[in-house]
Order: structure tokens, then sequence, then C-alpha cells
């Protein structure tokens, strides 16, 4: 099943990296982002993937043209250095495709433009490439194909909100007040499965979750699979520290390849 990953984006909130950097580039450590959504579907089987390429994508291109495993694997070196030895591999069997979807696209002309590298497939997958997470995936599909909807995303508490949440009764008395993730509120977490039917909803300049996912609703051809695990996004520095510091602990819920290693 082809991935498609979208990789386009400025990452306003990421000033610190983004002026310079793919926000898809920025690392989790040693490795960036992308490189960890990249290794989750893989683990899934998934190891098709088509970038939808946008801000910086020739950094993108030229990460992986000049890949080196040695750089973040362990490896033995013999014979006068002339001889490497690697103890793992990160990509060998993973097929990339590499699109420009164009500098200012939104969501939805990026999936537009990569249309025709998805072939005949039924289905395929999506992500917004900037969080991470411990989603089973197997049982969202396994659920997305029951239900026979065109769309499905991934629904989850936004925990990493430092926002207080608020109920106001029509008096204007405030009947409660606490942090967004204690109050039931779920967003998009951008793990994303499609049937091959979701461009009978979009239409060119549109964004994906405004008017094509309304058209989705109105159908009742839009699901959503509740997680309650590990989910985060990186949208802001602050955020990336919280994942750096959980990868130097080596607290990665994520890295669902290591629990199974």
């Amino acid at each position: 099943m082809k991935v498609v990953l979208f990789c386009g984006g400025l990452g306003t909130r990421l000033r610190e990296h983004s002026d310079t950097t793919p926000k898809s580039l920025v690392n989790i450590g040693i490795r960036p982002i992308l490189w960890h959504l990249m290794r989750y579907y893989a683990h899934y089987g998934h190891k098709e993937f088509i970038l939808a390429l946008g801000y910086r994508g020739e950094m993108i291109r030229e990460y992986f043209l000049n890949y080196n495993d040695a750089l973040s694997n362990d490896f033995t070196l013999t014979n006068g250095g002339r001889d490497i030895e690697l103890h793992q591999r990160d990509f060998d069997d993973w097929r990339v495709t590499f699109v420009d979807t164009g500098l200012h696209s939104n969501i939805g002309q990026r999936l537009l433009r990569v249309r025709k590298y998805l072939g005949d497939d039924p289905v395929f997958l999506a992500n917004y490439s900037d969080g991470v997470s411990d989603l089973p995936l197997d049982r969202q599909l396994e659920e997305f194909k029951s239900r026979n909807a065109v769309a499905s995303f991934v629904a989850v508490s936004n925990l990493q909100s430092s926002f207080h949440a608020t109920r106001i009764g029509p008096d204007g008395m405030v009947s409660s007040i606490g942090p967004v993730g204690d109050q039931e509120l779920l967003v998009n977490g951008g793990f994303f499965a499609f049937r091959k039917e979701i461009f009978n909803y979009i239409n060119e300049g549109e964004e994906l979750v405004e008017q094509p996912f309304q058209r989705l609703i109105a159908a009742r051809q839009l699901s959503a699979f509740r997680w309650n695990g590990f989910w985060r996004c990186m949208d802001t520095f602050k955020d990336k520290i919280a994942l750096d510091r959980l990868e130097a602990r080596r607290e990665c819920p994520w890295m669902v390849w290591r629990q199974t290693a």
C-alpha cells in the first residue's frame, strides 16, 4: 500500500529550523521526523512512499540521494578503513518517489498532484509528516475497511496543548475550565487512509480538510479512528525539544519497530 507524505509546508512556527531546513527534515535525535514516519510505516509493511515536495524540496532529494547508513547505524570498520560492515540498514527495500507539488500548494492540491503515481491502488495512506504516534496502523485500516468509508483519520486528544478550554453558559458564566487535553476535545492527528474515490470529492485549489471533508461528512463517508495512546506533533520548537528529550532517554513509543525487535 502506497504512503503519501506531505513534505511541502513552510513550518512557520518552527522558525529556529525551518528558515533553512524543511520541516520534515528537522531531526528528532539524529534522524529527521520524515525518517521516523517512513520507518513507522515500513514496520507495518508499507514501503512504497510518495513524497509531495514543496518548500526546500531539493534538500529532501539531496538527503536521500546522499544517504549514508553509517552515519546513523552501528558499523564495524576494518582493513584500514577500506571496509565497512553495517550491522543494519534502514531502507534497502523501500521505494521512494519524489514529486514537486508546488511551493505554495495546500494539502488538497498536493494530493491531486501525486494522483498519477498512485496507479490503480484502491486504498492508500497519507500523513502530514509533522507528528509521530504509536498508533496501531493495522487496527485503523481494519476498522476503515469494515466501514466502507472513503476516508479515515486518526482522532487524538491534544494533550500537548498549553491552552485551557472553557465552557460558558448562556448567561455568560463559566461552567468549567481546564487543560485542553482534559476536555475530551479530539483533533485530527494527521494519519489518513483513503480510497481512490477521495479524488471525486476534491476540486482544484481546495484544502483537504475544508470543502472535501465537508462533502464526505454530508455523504457519511468520513470516519475517524480514536486513539488514546501516544501522539505528538512537532509544531513548534518547544515540541521539538520535548521529542528530542524523549529520544535521548530512549522513551520513544512511536518507534514500534524497536518494541518487536
